[in-house]
């Protein structure tokens, strides 16, 4: 079945036809604005200590018609896909078009590009098999280490199908599966709890990021986690230097810079690098890219939910600004062009600009060098929570897993350390980059205004100067 089947068959309460002329009737007055149709099926399944402990299964469909004129939008969204629905979108969206003559923007050009396989991964792998490898991970997990006390396990599969109409008969399809595998242990020695957890997916069936046995090697990376933070020593706080590993630590790159090279927050002068393009931002040896074109990613994207094609936008090159991320709406504002990032998390949410894969590329030094380089300072592996702020760019970011570095060795494992910093600050401390680049895993989600999008980061390994370390040693 198609796009054009799936919203508009024999059997549906509106036709293709009926369709189109509600956008040319609506929008063909505005500047921007689409229907945006979308059908999206999800799956989850938790399984604690081997029993399952919590099972859903979600359908969901529906429309959103948007009207954009100038900075005015108007928005209306149903899960009743209908004439008479549509007719009550229509008159709700043109009245962001009374009085107003502007020109519709020229339609995105169309792609070929096929970033993953047209697939539903909930039926690639029956439920029972789901629950089997889970409770195969809970097994594996306990016979491997006595200290395991709690093993939690869940898989998640999406199938997402859009369609959007534009004036003019244009349209734009997307069908996109989404996997993701997450894996949880709490160990216990003399007492002492602590907690280790990895995961992988991406956008492809469950068995792609599983094949030759790979969900052991996620169990043993959460359990060494676990049993790393188990001997782990309390954290002195202060200003130091500070290692970041390759990989997932990129989320505090997407989260202290990325979300402050959204074209919205430039375009409203919020961000902390408002007025910044072609200056220079960070050490030249820093360059950033947000790239929604790689194959299978999680956070990448054919096209984005404007129907714009995804695109490899360089962001910092050597250290200067380059580029904002863009929508159409704020590209058209800004007289630049929309960079395919404009996202939504569902048919019941206005599209934005929004981060997709968005990473820091390699440099010249060997992670070892970078290592023996500090005399004092930690070494950050992996991240949990952090909170930024847009307009200034500060952050507080929770490690995870991280460790001491004394006399240019990594030491002893650390626990309650804490990054505090400002983004624009930071990058202007990055002294080392390493050769060692690599994304993380694949079970990154972002927030922005309340809307949740899947996204992937990664860097390598980093050398950030007198960074704060909030500490838990007295």
């Amino acid at each position: 079945m198609n796009n054009q089947d799936e919203f508009f068959s024999k059997d549906s309460l509106v036709s293709r036809r009926f369709a189109e002329k509600i956008v040319n009737d609506t929008l063909l007055k505005c500047d921007d604005g689409e229907l945006f149709l979308e059908s999206c099926i999800s799956e989850s399944l938790v399984i604690d200590d081997g029993k399952i402990k919590n099972t859903s299964f979600d359908s969901n469909k529906g429309y959103g018609l948007r009207g954009v004129c100038g900075e005015s939008v108007a928005y209306s969204h149903s899960n009743e896909i209908s004439e008479k629905s549509f007719l009550q979108s229509k008159e709700l969206v043109s009245q962001v078009s009374k009085n107003y003559s502007g020109k519709f923007s020229q339609n995105p050009k169309k792609t070929n590009k096929i970033l993953y396989p047209d697939i539903n991964p909930i039926d690639a792998k029956n439920f029972s098999e789901k629950v089997k490898l889970l409770q195969d991970i809970d097994t594996y997990l306990r016979l491997k280490n006595n200290l395991v006390k709690q093993v939690t396990s869940s898989v998640f599969s999406e199938y997402q199908r859009i369609l959007i109409l534009k004036p003019n008969a244009e349209n734009y399809a997307d069908q996109r599966p989404l996997v993701r595998l997450n894996v949880t242990v709490v160990v216990e020695n003399k007492g002492r709890k602590e907690v280790g957890s990895f995961g992988t997916g991406g956008r492809d069936t469950l068995d792609t990021f599983l094949k030759n046995n790979n969900w052991k090697k996620i169990c043993d990376k959460a359990l060494d986690q676990a049993l790393v933070n188990l001997d782990s020593i309390e954290t002195q706080a202060g200003e130091m230097k500070v290692v970041l590993g390759p990989g997932w630590p990129g989320i505090l790159l997407h989260e202290a810079i990325g979300h402050g090279l959204e074209g919205d927050f430039n375009r409203k002068k919020t961000s902390a690098f408002s007025n910044l393009l072609n200056q220079k931002i960070a050490d030249e040896q820093v360059t950033v890219f947000d790239d929604g074109t790689i194959n299978n990613r999680r956070g990448s994207i054919s096209i984005d939910d404007e129907g714009t094609p995804s695109n490899k936008t360089m962001l910092v090159e050597k250290g200067i600004l380059k580029n904002y991320m863009q929508d159409r709406m704020n590209a058209r504002l800004m007289n630049t062009a929309s960079t395919g990032n404009g996202r939504r998390e569902s048919f019941e949410h206005l599209p934005m600009p929004r981060m997709t894969n968005t990473y820091m590329m390699s440099g010249k030094y060997n992670p070892e060098e970078i290592i023996k380089s500090v005399d004092t300072g930690i070494y950050a592996v992996s991240f949990g929570g952090g909170q930024v702020d847009i307009t200034n760019g500060k952050f507080v970011f929770s490690c995870t897993e991280a460790y001491q570095i004394k006399n240019g060795k990594v030491e002893r494992p650390i626990k309650g350390a804490t990054l505090i910093g400002n983004g624009p600050d930071a990058l202007t401390k990055i002294k080392m980059v390493g050769n060692d680049m690599s994304l993380d895993a694949g079970v990154g989600t972002c927030g922005k205004n309340g809307q949740w999008v899947p996204v992937g980061v990664g860097q390598p390994t980093i050398l950030i100067e007198n960074i704060t370390v909030g500490g838990t040693k007295n």
